[in-house]
């Protein structure tokens, strides 16, 4: 396998917690908040996954408690920002800060310890392909991720769910003014978010890298929280951003296999640099990220 075919190969799997992450970020900032705590609640959805598949509890259920641990910390940033109305990014760092303080005291004890990954799945006739068959073998949480993908697109474009969503992040006031509850709206929003970047965490420690180490995370959320602004508030942007990053984080392993004289901290930071340089391209046009923006994001709701 060269290069090329290892980054096609691995580019979908890489990019999975980045994308759980983006499109549970997506939903809550299409409603008008601003979490920034998703490094923290993907750190926390990690470490919990992984003690429960460690302890014998099976990636399912592993899933499912680093989901719902996420989701629960993601109701005290609710909390804290519907009903108390505080500062969003302050909350938000705070809580992110508090994912990744709880994480590292409940991983103590596995620290450097390794689970059993999932097998991949490969589509009969496609996974034979030159240099992208390995597109075609994954793991099946890589072909969930792939559903959700579609799941939240269709709720937020075709639905009168997501509608509504929308209008409550576009104008609070008018949804209010109109019958629907802006605090429910973007509580359930908030939950989901948290749920999804629990799955990202999860998926992370239990399947990508099975194994938990202090600081695995290592950024991921704030990629996930740039990729929606990268993907200009758009499902589809947001995959292929995904993708991208995905594919970035890959590149170094690649040029290390291939002998490229460079050093390794350079190559793990090509991700970041990345994002820095594609945010910057992106905030100078103005008319895209009015087009496309959320007009009431980070702004509290005051009936």
């Amino acid at each position: 396998m060269n290069g090329i075919e290892f980054i096609v190969a691995g580019m979908l799997a890489a990019a999975t917690p980045f994308l759980l992450a983006a499109l549970g970020e997506l939903v809550v900032e299409r409603a008008g908040v601003l979490n920034l705590g998703v490094e923290g609640l993907m750190a926390l959805g990690a470490v919990i996954a992984f003690i429960v598949v460690y302890h014998g509890g099976g990636h399912l259920l592993g899933f499912i408690a680093g989901g719902l641990g996420a989701a629960l910390l993601s109701l005290i940033f609710a909390f804290v920002v519907l009903g108390i109305r505080a500062n969003q990014v302050a909350t938000g760092l705070a809580i992110g800060i508090l994912g990744q303080g709880l994480s590292a005291l409940f991983g103590k004890s596995y620290e450097s310890l390794t689970v059993r990954g999932l097998p991949k799945l490969a589509f009969p006739g496609l996974s034979d392909l030159p240099v992208i068959g390995g597109l075609f073998v994954q793991d099946i949480a890589v072909w969930a991720a792939l559903l959700a993908t579609l799941g939240v697109w269709f709720v937020l474009s075709k639905t009168k769910a997501g509608l509504v969503i929308r209008a409550v992040g576009e104008n609070p006031k008018a949804a209010h003014a109109i019958g629907y509850s802006v605090i429910s709206v973007r509580l359930a929003a908030i939950v989901f978010g948290g749920l999804m970047a629990g799955f990202a965490g999860a998926y992370a420690a239990i399947v990508y890298t099975p194994l938990w180490a202090d600081g695995m995370i290592a950024g991921r959320g704030w990629i996930a929280i740039a990729l929606v602004v990268f993907g200009t508030w758009l499902t589809g942007r947001v995959f292929l951003g995904a993708c991208l990053f995905g594919a970035v984080s890959l590149t170094g392993l690649a040029a290390q296999a291939t002998g490229v004289d460079l050093p390794s901290q350079l190559l793990s930071s090509l991700p970041y640099l990345v994002t820095i340089i594609v945010l910057g391209i992106i905030s100078a046009d103005r008319r895209l990220l009015k087009l496309n923006g959320v007009a009431s994001l980070g702004e509290p709701f005051d009936r």
